[in-house]
């Protein structure tokens, strides 16, 4: 049995290294919250030094993000490469980054990135660090339209506002995907998240606030549509096993395919979005033509 290179090795170990910080990095976020993690703590966890840590990622936002932040480096690759074909930037914009989304093929990635949005969505420095890295990836991409089609004359914002439409419709997709898990909950009922907060170790009866709540669901990855009023729930419900809680409340993030469909959805409601004109209100509704 031959041995593998040493170089393929390493790199091997550095992507095993790379996924369990995310993966733990998702997790202790999504179960203290951001804050409630020190960065000591994560490498602890992982048993990797600080030094290595940075040699991988720039901050806690950053691995925190990683799932969406391949999914956008996939997607420059794809540009690189992808075959213009006479069709209009949008739509080749939107084909390359369904060829990065295939790409995208660990099935933990979907729940992931799942994750990362919902902690995104109440961590503002993970707000503000996603702005910096989309701005980034919006030059490389407009770097990359000049030097393979010419498309960079001064003056001429045609490009920039296209990548722009393409990322706003991957937003909007992201979006809808993502209700798709946080309604998932709604089958499951009320005592379910009960059930996820005694097995997590969490008292619902004590909890303040939906928002907390949340995070016992982000846990075990199921969506809080519909949950209303969980106090005293706890209470009234015996604690199943974690393989009954497995059978019972197994929710699954929308897949790759989900998102994909509804990316095509977003970037062909594009032009209809731009042809919308407002004109008075009329019998006290808004009249939209």
């Amino acid at each position: 049995m031959t041995a593998a290179p040493p170089s393929s090795l390493r790199e091997r170990k550095k992507r095993r290294t790379r996924q369990a910080l995310i993966d733990t990095a998702l997790e202790l976020f999504t179960r203290r919250g951001f804050g409630g993690v020190t960065l000591d703590e994560l490498c602890e966890e992982v048993e990797v030094s600080k030094r290595t840590f940075f040699r991988t990622f720039t901050s806690k936002e950053d691995v925190a993000m990683a799932p969406d932040q391949d999914l956008w480096r996939a997607f420059l690759e794809e540009l690189e490469t992808v075959d213009p074909g006479g069709r209009p930037l949008v739509e080749l914009g939107r084909d390359a980054l369904l060829a990065a989304l295939e790409r995208m093929d660990d099935e933990g990635w979907t729940r992931r990135l799942l994750l990362s949005r919902r902690l995104a969505e109440r961590t503002p420095s993970m707000g503000a660090h996603g702005l910096q890295f989309c701005e980034a990836t919006t030059q490389e991409a407009l770097e990359i339209l000049d030097r393979r089609f010419g498309l960079g004359a001064p003056g001429d914002l045609r490009p920039r506002l296209a990548v722009d439409m393409l990322i706003a419709a991957f937003r909007g997709a992201v979006a809808g995907w993502a209700a798709q898990a946080d309604g998932a909950v709604g089958e499951a009922g009320v005592a379910g998240v009960a059930d996820v907060a005694r097995v997590a170790g969490v008292g619902v009866a004590d909890v303040a606030g939906v928002a907390a709540v949340a995070d016992v669901a982000g846990v075990a990855g199921v969506g809080l549509a519909g949950v209303a009023d969980v106090a005293g729930v706890a209470d009234r419900v015996e604690p199943p096993s974690r393989q009954d809680l497995a059978v019972r409340l197994r929710v699954q993030p929308p897949s790759r395919q989900d998102l994909a469909v509804r990316l095509r959805a977003a970037v062909a409601a594009l032009p209809g979005s731009l042809a919308l004109t407002t004109g008075p209100a009329a019998d006290d509704e808004s009249a939209v033509s």
